[in-house]
């Protein structure tokens, strides 16, 4: 099976780069970044050091209900190019150790019996895995440490 890596939107991220709020109708918050830690949910790279990003509150869901988790994510302040739909993860998560890989049904809940901790260089084939399932409808990747989310993987 083929699976693709999703960046978020070009048009939510310009829509919060340009003064929109974010899912707690706040405005993003404006930081200069320090070099480390900092990742793009939009562009899928780190943050370099001295440029400015955003954090802000997100939900990853189209519509409330009880699974729809909202957490804090980072995207640059400036435009930046939206990483293209990808069969392989982001070169900047083979450095993050370990990933949350939780598997969610087609009415966006998730899916107990599929959700695990994956090392990052088993990313492609623990989602892949899953989404094999046919009770499986997409699976988010989540940091282990924070449980920030970082992106959505889909069958290709």
């Amino acid at each position: 099976m083929s699976i693709k890596f999703v960046a978020l939107d070009s048009e939510t991220v310009r829509r919060l780069q340009n003064g929109g709020v974010d899912a707690y109708g706040n405005e993003p918050v404006r930081l200069v970044s320090d070099g480390g830690g900092i990742p793009c949910r939009h562009c899928l790279r780190p943050v370099a050091e001295g440029d400015h990003y955003l954090a802000l509150a997100f939900s990853p869901f189209a519509k409330r209900q009880p699974y729809a988790e909202t957490g804090p994510i980072f995207v640059h302040a400036d435009p930046c190019d939206r990483a293209p739909d990808s069969g392989e993860p982001a070169s900047m998560f083979i450095f993050g150790g370990q990933y949350i890989l939780r598997g969610y049904r087609d009415d966006d809940w998730i899916h107990y019996e599929v959700a695990e901790i994956v090392p990052a260089d088993r990313i492609a084939e623990k989602a892949d895995e899953m989404l094999k399932r046919n009770d499986v409808s997409y699976v988010h990747m989540r940091s282990s440490r924070y449980n920030c989310y970082q992106c959505r993987i889909e069958r290709a």
